[in-house]
């Protein structure tokens, strides 16, 4: 059966898609302000991020609700590119 979820915003998208385009959007420092969690503040890469985010519900949330609250700034600077 093929569920098609249109008014899901994040359906089809992995986590990595949304921390990079979160990372290219604000950048790792503004983004370790925003949510403050320790693998975005302090020598952060997207790998180590993942796997805490993988781990950890809550920050998982918090970034998903981000990129939800911005998801049409961050694919006006897609579509620039």
């Amino acid at each position: 059966m093929n569920l098609q979820q249109p008014n899901n915003p994040l359906h089809g998208v992995t986590l990595e898609m949304i921390l990079n385009d979160l990372v290219a959007y604000y950048g790792w420092e503004r983004l370790g302000d925003m949510i403050t969690i320790k693998c975005f503040r302090s020598n952060p890469s997207v790998s180590s991020s993942l796997k805490f985010l993988r781990k950890t519900p809550w920050a998982r949330s918090e970034v998903e609700q981000l990129y939800v609250r911005n998801l049409h700034k961050i694919q006006k600077l897609k579509d620039r590119e």
